[in-house]
């Protein structure tokens, strides 16, 4: 499966611009890390676009993404991408097996939480952003309190890097498509 039939099951199933967002912001952070770690780019990044599909159509915990598992299979995802989606999600108690499942899981979350953290700064983007500012903001468990740090960090043991040179790496990855995400911020205006 290629991006392209994989945002074809995006643009059919998810219409909250929001969540396509983050679905892009999760797939550049699993291309990103693919290359870091000499992985098949394509599949990674399928397998991050493809992670939320079913969102708005099972948007429960007991639904979400198990009862997708089946619209995957009728579309020819691959199953190896089909358990990595299975897995990012610990409530279906399916087991992140591989080196993509257990990125897939480290970047979900956390895009997230950049995305949060850069939509409060002056710039409203990316391209400033450091991982200071977003440990700066996780300290405050009031400020985007449905991002799951305890996720986060469990996220980044699994993955063996260290929690903030890991939030430096997705920022790196989100901001390479930045102005997809609409956090690539505007000019200051002349005066």
């Amino acid at each position: 499966m290629n991006r392209e039939e994989a945002f074809a099951i995006v643009n059919e199933y998810v219409k909250n611009p929001n969540l396509v967002k983050h679905m892009l912001a999760v797939e550049a952070a699993m291309r990103f890390y693919a290359r870091k770690f000499g992985e098949d780019e394509e599949k990674w990044a399928v397998a991050g676009l493809l992670h939320d599909f079913d969102w708005e159509i099972h948007p429960t915990m007991e639904e979400h993404p198990l009862a997708g598992e089946h619209i995957l299979r009728e579309h020819g995802v691959p199953e190896e991408i089909i358990h990595a989606v299975l897995s990012h999600a610990d409530h279906t108690g399916v087991v992140r097996e591989n080196l993509m499942e257990k990125t897939l899981y480290a970047c979900d979350e956390l895009t997230g939480l950049i995305t949060a953290v850069a939509l409060v700064r002056p710039s409203r983007a990316l391209y400033d952003l450091k991982p200071k500012s977003v440990k700066n903001k996780w300290k405050d468990r009031s400020f985007a309190a449905g991002a799951n740090r305890e996720e986060m960090e469990q996220g980044a043991r699994e993955l063996g890097i260290e929690l903030w040179e890991h939030v430096g790496n997705v920022i790196e990855a989100m901001n390479a498509i930045a102005a997809d995400l609409d956090l690539a911020g505007s000019p200051e205006k002349e005066t």
